[in-house]
């Protein structure tokens, strides 16, 4: 038992039904010793700290408190911080990543390839029903009894034969591009950072967020929230876009301007589907509530068992590779800690 590494979870009861399919955490209980938080309440960052002597690893999950000063002085010989959910910037604040994680050289594990499978499948299928109408079809059918929305076009310009943009290469806008493969479309990609070479390995042209909002038919938004993307598609952007343009957004609400897209939300150009805002939920009396072209979901595109389940899986085998040795997938760069999500 001397040589079996010591694992803190400290993830509720709640979360490890939500993202381990069964026998997997059982699995990682009988791989490592692990101590875990088996009730449903979060425990504290001092709670953490308690709790961290010895320990090799700390697996973090939603609702985790941030890691702080004690428990990287508790825990001298720790090698990995698991995060079995998606962004770590709450988890990690940057002093902490540069006074302990970064000079240690602890790794630093994201299950957001797996969300990022969700959210990309929720991408694509809200573009479908946006462009298609089902939703204003539907409500109208239940509410009216009549068969037909004369406010909306049954026939346009769909997926197939389009110009879909994606803002942003992140890993869910890599997704939805793979998940676009098999359509008859052109896509293209804003993204300050990619490379030429990755771009045409990917078959997209490498476009600017403007020129990307003037020829796109439809555009699917998957840019991070930091200080540079706040408010980055505004006014400019959303008048660039052709009558009956689809307009999907996944990512973060603050990535585009609110006020500017009720403005334009209102002239009905165009179709939207918000599965973010800012803030979460928009109040009742928000313009874009009342709009019937703007589809509101309650940020749930990230949902559901597959890539939760494939959160668990990856986290166990982000534990075993590190403590192998092994280069760890979906290892947080931390050279670029502070330009990511």
């Amino acid at each position: 038992m001397s040589d079996t590494k010591k694992v803190l979870y400290v993830c509720t009861a709640g979360h490890t039904r939500r993202v381990f399919r069964p026998g997997k955490y059982e699995e990682m209980c009988e791989r490592f010793d692990v101590t875990a938080n088996n009730g449903a309440a979060n425990w504290s960052s001092e709670e953490v700290a308690e709790r961290a002597g010895g320990m090799d690893a700390i697996v973090t999950g939603w609702g985790a408190p941030p890691m702080i000063r004690a428990v990287f002085e508790a825990a001298p010989d720790l090698q990995i911080i698991a995060h079995s959910a998606g962004s770590v910037h709450h988890l990690i604040p940057d002093e902490i990543a540069a006074q302990f994680v970064i000079p240690r050289g602890i790794t630093v594990f994201s299950a957001n390839n797996a969300i990022a499978r969700n959210v990309a499948e929720s991408a694509v299928g809200m573009l479908l029903m946006t462009m298609r109408h089902w939703v204003q079809f539907s409500n109208w059918y239940h509410e009216t009894g009549h068969w037909r929305n004369p406010l909306y076009d049954p026939n346009g310009q769909f997926l197939q034969g389009s110009t879909v943009g994606v803002v942003s290469a992140s890993k869910v806008g890599r997704e939805v591009i793979r998940l676009l493969e098999p359509w008859d479309v052109t896509i293209l990609v804003y993204d300050p950072y990619l490379s030429a070479e990755d771009a045409a390995q990917m078959g997209v042209e490498s476009v600017g967020l403007d020129e990307l909002f003037e020829r796109a038919d439809h555009v699917t938004v998957h840019a991070p929230s930091t200080p540079e993307t706040e408010g980055m598609i505004g006014a400019t952007q959303l008048a660039l876009l052709r009558d009956g343009a689809t307009l999907v957004n996944t990512s973060r609400g603050s990535v585009i301007d609110h006020a500017a897209l009720v403005a334009e939300a209102r002239a009905r150009r165009i179709n939207v589907c918000l599965d973010v805002t800012t803030p979460e939920p928009l109040p009742p009396d928000h313009a874009l509530r009342g709009l019937d072209n703007v589809i509101i979901t309650p940020h749930c595109s990230g949902a559901g068992f597959y890539g939760y389940y494939e959160i668990g899986d990856t986290t166990v085998q982000a534990l075993m590779d590190c403590f192998a040795g092994r280069p760890v997938e979906g290892a947080v760069p931390m050279d670029r800690f502070e330009t990511i999500a």
